[in-house]
């Protein structure tokens, strides 16, 4: 009687967990998701390639300039996400950051308000932006590219009116002020790094755990610890590179920390990758980005999810207004004009949010945004002019969109 030898799968953990996590990103991309990969690779080579070109590039005053520089259009790309999802697109969203960024102006210098009243006022503005354009593009059937085009144009007038056609106004409240020109404490800066890893930490391991228990296959428990580890390891540098003395003439003036404006973005982050990840209401907008005709027989309210996502996206860039406002102490008729809504469609989509809805994170926004900002202001130190660096963030958004495009035929071919 002879014995039948079947081959037994390699052990689960036995692989090294570099090679484990190579394996599943090429999986991964067999299937049409190129990931953060592209997004971190640009940024890595930008950075090293302005470093040896520049070697002030990587000062410690620069680095620290480099999020706020980039901090506005990081914002309002967080927004555009919500709506790039469902595969509509908010032509508006700089204006309206502009017109909220008026609106908070105006109320604290010229009306008095106190700045949580202002900020209010700027924020539901905002929505109330959102509010009136998804229902346009929901109830009366208008693509979305034509509505915002028409409030990219419209919006640019009721800033003009706001601002009594061209006036600058002064954004003097020292709170305001903080956000994208002072620091927190280096203290306050370690302890929201370790709170932070540890809390990702602790939803890495209990995905980990839910997984195992459940009997599904996934990363192993190496893989994890390197993962967590290779996070740490890169936010511990940047918080040990802002914590350093910045300044000049310390005896004056002392400028250390992470920029307020840093952790601003990080809660914004966490609570917005919740959304998307861990409610319903994340699960219908990449339902409906997906396969919007699926969705609504499933029972899902196409319309209430696209007006929240306008909304959102409006908010956003309400918020990335008061950024702005708060970098310049100044608001003008200029504030959210110029490249500000290229710059933050363009963060949305070389991050790897997809144009074609249905595939995108949080996350993207900020590694797009990173890797604009580094664009500007390595290519700035170089003494390139400004039609140089539009053409370079073009080539690069190109890029990014071919990408993308790659990608979902990939998908598409291996369904």
């Amino acid at each position: 009687m002879s014995a039948v030898i079947t081959k037994r799968p390699a052990e689960e953990g036995t692989e090294s967990p570099v090679r484990e996590m190579v394996g599943g990103y090429l999986a991964r991309v067999r299937g049409g998701d190129m990931g953060a990969l592209p997004a971190v690779s640009a940024l890595v080579a930008l950075c090293l390639f302005f470093w040896v070109a520049q070697p002030v590039f990587m000062s410690t005053s620069n680095l620290a300039n480099l999020f706020t520089q980039g901090a506005a259009g990081i914002v309002i790309a967080m927004g555009l996400v919500f709506v790039l999802l469902l595969g509509e697109i908010d032509l508006s969203a700089g204006f309206t950051s502009g017109v909220c960024a008026a609106i908070l102006a105006v109320t604290l210098t010229q009306q008095g308000w106190p700045w949580y009243a202002a900020v209010g006022a700027a924020l539901l503005t905002g929505a109330l932006i959102g509010t009136l354009l998804g229902t346009i593009v929901v109830k009366i059937g208008i693509p979305s590219f034509v509505v915002t085009l028409a409030a990219f144009l419209a919006l640019q007038g009721v800033a003009l009116k706001i601002m009594d056609n061209g006036t600058n106004v002064s954004v003097n409240d020292k709170t305001i002020v903080a956000i994208a020109n002072d620091n927190v404490p280096i203290t306050l800066g370690w302890v929201i790094f370790v709170v932070g890893i540890l809390g990702f930490a602790a939803v890495q391991f209990k995905q980990f755990s839910t997984r195992r228990r459940r009997g599904l296959t996934g990363q192993s428990l190496a893989g994890l610890v390197v993962k967590i580890a290779a996070l740490a390891a890169v936010c511990g540098f940047v918080v040990y590179v802002l914590s350093m003395e910045r300044s000049r003439n310390p005896a004056f003036a002392s400028l250390k920390g992470m920029p307020i404006v840093v952790p601003l973005i990080l809660v914004l982050l966490v609570v917005f990758t919740f959304v998307l990840n861990r409610t319903s209401f994340g699960r219908h907008i990449y339902a409906v980005g997906g396969n919007q005709e699926a969705a609504r027989r499933a029972g899902i309210n196409v319309d209430r999810i696209k007006i929240t996502a306008f909304v959102l996206c409006s908010a956003m860039a309400a918020i990335g207004g008061i950024i702005a406002a708060s970098r310049a102490n100044s608001v003008d008729p200029n504030t959210g004009g110029s490249d500000v809504l290229l710059k933050a469609v363009g963060a949305a989509v070389i991050g790897g949010t997809s144009l074609f809805g249905g595939r995108g994170r949080m996350l993207d926004a900020i590694l797009g945004g990173l890797v604009i900002a580094v664009i500007d202001n390595g290519m700035g130190l170089m003494g390139y002019s400004a039609g140089t660096k539009f053409i370079v963030t073009g080539l690069v958004l190109l890029l990014a969109a071919g990408v993308d495009a790659l990608s979902r035929r990939r998908s598409l071919t291996t369904r």
